[in-house]
């Protein structure tokens, strides 16, 4: 009888270890998304962020491109947002419309290149100028 209850307890503890597993690597999977929510979906360093009311604009910068996004503040009801990127020599990269979150992400290749950068809300708008040159 004492052999059964043994038997039943490495079968639980088993049962609680692989369960802890999978708990443990829906976490690891389920934390890529949050941290890509949090840029925006750029890659890079945050170099500037510009306040607009109620959202900003935030601008990333990696070895060989420049990501830009406008971000609500507080997330929820559908506005206008809008972000724009253009490289120095280059045509503007633009996204704009209806959003409850963000605008965006726009990326452009910007190798030693100054970059001008737009972004803008229902109730306004912000420029960098040439920036990062």
């Amino acid at each position: 009888m004492s052999q059964g209850w043994k038997a039943r307890g490495r079968g639980a503890s088993l049962a609680t270890v692989l369960a802890a597993l999978w708990l443990a690597a829906g976490g690891v999977f389920a934390a890529a998304p949050r941290a890509a929510a949090a840029t925006g979906g750029c890659a890079g360093d945050l170099v500037r962020t510009m306040p607009l009311p109620d959202a900003e604009v935030r601008v990333y910068k990696s070895r060989t491109q420049v990501c830009a996004v406008t971000v609500a503040l507080h997330p929820g009801e559908r506005r206008y947002l809008a972000v724009s990127v253009q490289p120095r020599g280059g045509v503007p990269v633009g996204d704009a419309g209806q959003f409850t979150r963000y605008a965006g992400p726009v990326t452009v290749g910007a190798i030693s290149r100054c970059v001008y950068v737009k972004g803008a809300v229902a109730a306004g708008s912000v420029e960098s100028g040439w920036i990062l040159c």
